[in-house]
């Protein structure tokens, strides 16, 4: 992957989040900037609508690890807005680092509010990290609660995360599974 642009990094110092909350608010607009292709996160660069690219990609990852939140699990908020950005993205020009770090992220936030220890943000989110030598792998270590949220974020969505879908499959042990139980977990016909 490039390096991000200046123009990156001068939108990151404006985004500069303080805490969870105002992380979950940058990566909206970040969101806002790939359904439009205009706004504050694609000023002086092409960006076309509904894409994503290696800058957007690259200004999500700083904004989750920025060193306000950096020791603080993922949020639902940050979380819910990644997969918003993923709804919005009909386009990628990312080369994965996007779909790498939304599995990461969402896996982060599933392992804290079921009581397990995440490490730093900088650590899970790298993408030098994988995600198997800290995300949890089996459902029982997971809240069932998690489990409906994360099905429930990926049902029916046109674009898949197939890292996320096979952490999923693992986190419910879908080989266990009878095959009538799969499409109540998510949709599998979509991968």
């Amino acid at each position: 992957m490039s390096a991000p642009s200046t123009k990156a990094n001068e939108l990151f110092a404006a985004l500069q989040p303080s805490c969870r909350k105002t992380a979950a608010h940058a990566l909206t607009i970040v969101r806002d900037g790939v359904i439009t292709g205009e706004g504050p996160t694609t000023k002086g660069r092409i960006h076309f609508s509904r894409t994503l690219d290696a800058d957007d990609a690259t200004l999500c990852a700083r904004i989750l690890t920025a060193s306000a939140v950096e020791h603080q699990p993922v949020s639902r908020a940050e979380a819910e807005a990644l997969f918003e950005i993923n709804d919005a993205a009909a386009e990628r020009s990312d080369n994965g680092r996007f779909d790498d770090l939304l599995a990461k992220a969402v896996a982060h936030h599933a392992a804290s509010e079921s009581g397990l220890p995440v490490p730093p943000r900088t650590v899970a989110l790298s993408p030098d990290t994988d995600i198997a030598s800290w995300a949890p792998a089996h459902a029982r270590q997971i809240d069932t609660q998690m489990l409906d949220w994360i099905a429930g974020q990926m049902r029916g969505k046109r674009r898949r995360n197939h890292t996320l879908a096979a952490m999923v499959a693992t986190f419910v042990g879908a080989a266990a599974l009878p095959l009538s139980q799969l499409p109540n977990v998510f949709d599998i016909g979509m991968m």
